[in-house]
């Protein structure tokens, strides 16, 4: 028996937007678009009539801004809102606010200024779109607190530890897409910034990775930051991949460093973690250890088989604390996975098998 399609309320005050994410997603028979709203008001009114299984809203918009109105919603009746906005350096933090909130993914306003840009933008809004669907919600408030968080270490001298010598060959590398803004603070709060490097890819667009990492930052005890291209992996940094660009890890010598570059999209993303883990496993093999998050699809789980299979000890967060169990379901079916872990013990988990310099 078919599903009924994915009802999608689009709340935008640019009436381009509307058109055009409109035409996106209707190329899915899967989903199905209602009239789209101009702003929170309007959005308001159609949600009395019926209540969408999605909401994609903007962030700046007339009469009500996009963060009063999913602070709103959120209270009153959650529904699974994807943050679509512009890249600037006042809409990315603004756009993280919303995961705050409640939203559970944040996306780039398209480009489909050709054939290739649109059906990019197709993959990714349908998929987006399909992970939030199934996505577990919770209401403002309900956040959980981090095990072993940022409040343990703060007190152990400044950061950064950069240009420290590895005094081990180990290296961590972790995957998220949905839900994994969340779950990636909860992790790296429960670090301290003696631990050892460490590589990610969270599926979000270019441009806000910066923001991202800039918070986490901010937030944590060991630094973060956006990677660039030739980057050292070093004691106490975890390197972001940037938004719309894989990142893979090579080695010289006793080194790690990160190649960032482009590329078509593997397993629907860029970038991709399988991109990355199936790196690791080449550079590191069994000094490797691999983390893989919560998020749909199967992005991963084949990269971490194949670290698996290099001898490295991988971890994939448990069903219970997913925002979507998809990538890490995907990799404990092809046996992929050596423990299986709620988010707030992985911190703990990678603590003990590595140890801090």
């Amino acid at each position: 028996m078919s599903q009924d399609p994915i009802r999608v309320l689009i709340v935008d005050d640019s009436s381009l937007v509307r058109r055009t994410l409109s035409e996106v997603l209707a190329s899915d028979d899967g989903i199905a678009v209602m009239e789209p709203a101009a702003d929170p008001f309007e959005a308001a009114a159609r949600m009395r009539k019926q209540v969408p299984d999605v909401m994609i809203l903007d962030v700046a918009m007339p009469r009500m801004d996009g963060l009063s109105f999913l602070r709103r919603v959120m209270k009153q009746h959650p529904i699974p809102t994807i943050v679509c906005s512009a890249v600037t350096w006042s809409n990315s933090p603004a756009a993280l606010s919303a995961i705050d909130l409640g939203a559970v993914d944040v996306i780039e306003k398209p480009n489909i200024s050709t054939a290739e840009f649109f059906e990019e933008a197709r993959v990714r809004f349908c998929d987006a779109v399909k992970a939030a669907a199934r996505a577990r919600l919770r209401r403002i408030g309900s956040r959980p607190a981090p095990a072993g968080g940022r409040h343990e270490y703060a007190e152990r001298s400044a950061k950064p530890l950069r240009g420290a010598a590895q005094k081990n060959d180990r290296l961590v590398v972790a995957g998220a897409s949905t839900g994994g803004i969340e779950a990636l603070q909860i992790l790296l709060r429960g670090l301290p910034r003696s631990f050892c490097g460490i590589a990610i890819v969270q599926h979000m667009p270019a441009g806000f990775t910066t923001a991202f990492a800039a918070r986490l930052d901010a937030e944590c005890s060991i630094s973060v930051k956006e990677a660039r291209d030739g980057d050292a992996i070093e004691p106490g940094l975890a390197l972001i991949a940037p938004g719309d660009h894989h990142m893979s890890v090579r080695r010289t010598g006793h080194q790690y460093h990160v190649e960032v570059s482009n590329g078509p999209l593997v397993n629907r993303h860029r970038p991709s973690v399988d991109v990355l883990f199936e790196s690791a496993a080449d550079a590191a093999g069994a000094n490797a250890i691999g983390v893989l998050m919560t998020g749909m699809g199967e992005d991963g789980s084949r990269g971490l088989l194949k670290l698996r299979r290099a001898g490295a000890e991988t971890i994939a967060q448990d069903e219970a604390t997913c925002v979507v169990y998809g990538m890490p379901a995907a990799a404990v079916r092809l046996g992929a996975v050596s423990e299986i872990l709620p988010i707030d013990a992985i911190a703990g988990a990678l603590l003990r098998k590595v140890g801090t310099p």
